[in-house]
């Protein structure tokens, strides 16, 4: 017999199966010798009062043995030889597609412009290094996506249509811890991402697909309003459909896309700064407690939200005993994200702290950056919004010493408009720069971050500290473009046979969201082809 239950229980009483069985068989008078497995489904910390408690959802066995698997396996058939269809990136919303286009019985081309995962791992190595930043391989670009190398967060709020858990159970088939089954925020960990990643790889080789390595699109090839293939780097690539997913940093792409009169819209997005405390300092002000988090309980978590002035400011993508890395995606620019390993155990935790842009933002006067080399923010294109991110990452490279040292403030220098005299120690590896963030940061953004900072310090006592320091900028929350796309198809609205997909075209946010529409346009694309 099995029965599932709510519980809630003690960290330590969390901690182990055995544990939780002799609870469980205590509150629901069951025999505990009776009980063959207790399996967690879903897991999540309650840390609103003193006492923390953990959330269980658990599946009881009762004279009787589970299953072996935790997981449901998918099976994938050979399609060599079967209908082609072009995936153009390797993240998670291309090798989800290519993955669900085998299932279909399809033959997936990926074409990737970066490197394989763990070859990749040397230029991104090279950045802190050397502050050189390969156009072709960094923390964007390269198999994986930008969230390859940047903690693997798998938590959605994304309601559209598709299987999260199914996204979760191929992770798990591919290597993935199944904690991830369970978590209310799931994460695999940079650690162990590259491994899962190379896995599905193999899964769409083994099956007669394709992945090319160091292979960018140049231009899309289309006659009489449909797609009959690309044409890249090393020669052109023909087939009736191309999944375009290429991900958010691809400036190059919507610049073809729109010489091409391939139609585009500018796109809100989000923009800021990474902050940084002691990892410590968050578990005691989340956990309520001088000792911090304990020996049962994660890292500590924050989600900060508010309005100043009609605008959004919130944190985003905190990553718990992480790091900052740096991730510009070309020279001369300057930006930054933050990644965890699995243990999530660093000495720092780190979190994006960004104000709310809408297209129509960009073009205030107190939003006007000078820069040389870069379009301007004109009120009819398509790409204003990502001219202007790219001049703010402009701007932040100047101020960074024209290399990858950021610029960064103390969080409480920042809010009183001071210039830090010096700076906290911090995980960012090419290094910090003190420099007033208040004055050159464009006071759309700087004074509402400011007000924001005041009203998160004030509902979570010792968030707004010196010990914080503010690292410069974050600009890479989302699309700033979006590929304009017919709701029902999938399809491009005047290019038949091309289906825009995940982050890059601006239908996504997130790995497990952009895995999700990467599905959702391989099953138009069968659709579409007929096969």
């Amino acid at each position: 017999m099995i029965h599932e239950f709510q519980i809630r229980v003690l960290p330590h009483q969390a901690a182990n199966e055995q544990s939780i069985t002799q609870y469980v068989a205590r509150e629901k008078g069951l025999d505990v010798r009776t009980i063959k497995a207790v399996r967690v489904l879903r897991r999540s910390i309650d840390a609103r009062q003193r006492t923390i408690f953990v959330n269980l959802m658990v599946r009881v066995f009762v004279n009787e043995m589970p299953p072996a698997c935790e997981y449901q396996h998918r099976e994938y058939g050979n399609v060599e030889g079967k209908c082609p269809v072009i995936v153009v990136g390797a993240g998670p919303a291309g090798l989800f597609a290519a993955l669900k286009l085998i299932e279909y019985g399809l033959r997936p081309i990926v074409v990737e412009r970066g490197k394989d995962v763990r070859t990749r791992k040397v230029d991104l190595a090279n950045i802190s290094r050397t502050h050189s930043v390969d156009p072709e391989s960094n923390y964007c670009f390269g198999e994986g996506g930008a969230g390859a190398y940047s903690d693997g967060k798998l938590y959605t709020r994304s309601k559209k249509r598709g299987s999260i858990e199914g996204v979760l159970n191929i992770f798990c088939q591919h290597g993935a811890s199944s904690s991830i089954l369970v978590d209310a925020h799931p994460h695999i960990g940079t650690d162990k991402l590259p491994r899962v990643i190379e896995n599905i790889r193999g899964t769409i080789n083994s099956c007669g697909g394709e992945v090319r390595f160091g292979t960018r699109m140049e231009e899309i090839l289309i006659k009489d309003g449909r797609v009959c293939g690309i044409v890249t780097t090393d020669g052109e690539i023909l087939a009736d459909a191309v999944i375009l997913a290429t991900g958010h940093s691809a400036k190059d792409v919507y610049r073809m896309l729109d010489k091409n009169k391939i139609a585009l819209e500018a796109k809100g997005f989000a923009v800021g700064v990474r902050l940084e405390h002691p990892s410590k300092l968050i578990d005691q002000i989340q956990y309520h407690s001088p000792d911090g988090r304990g020996k049962y309980l994660p890292a500590a978590e924050y989600s900060f939200t508010t309005q100043v002035d009609g605008r959004g400011v919130y944190s985003f993508c905190m990553c718990p005993g992480g790091v900052v890395i740096p991730s510009a995606s070309a020279s001369q620019e300057l930006l930054v994200n933050g990644m965890s390993p699995s243990h999530r155990g660093g000495a720092w935790s780190n979190s994006g702290m960004v104000v709310q842009i809408n297209p129509e933002d960009v073009l205030l006067p107190e939003m006007q950056i000078d820069c040389e080399g870069i379009e301007g923010v004109s009120d009819d294109s398509p790409l204003r919004v990502m001219n202007f991110q790219q001049r703010l990452e402009r701007l932040c490279w100047v101020m960074g010493n024209r290399k990858q040292t950021a610029p960064a403030q103390r969080m409480t220098d920042f809010v009183r408009g001071k210039l830090s005299y010096d700076l906290p120690r911090s995980s960012y590896a090419p290094g910090l720069l003190s420099s007033p963030m208040h004055f050159w940061l464009p006071k759309f953004i700087s004074t509402r971050l400011q007000r924001g900072f005041e009203q998160f310090g004030r509902s979570s006592r010792g968030f707004l500290t010196s010990e914080a320091v503010m690292i410069g900028v974050e600009t890479r929350t989302s699309s700033p473009v979006r590929i304009i796309r017919d709701n029902d198809t999938l399809q491009h609205v005047t290019v038949q046979g091309l289906f825009p997909c995940g982050e890059g075209a601006g239908y996504a946010g997130g790995i497990v969201s952009a895995a999700v529409d990467g599905e959702r346009c391989a099953l138009s694309a069968k659709e579409y082809l007929g096969c």
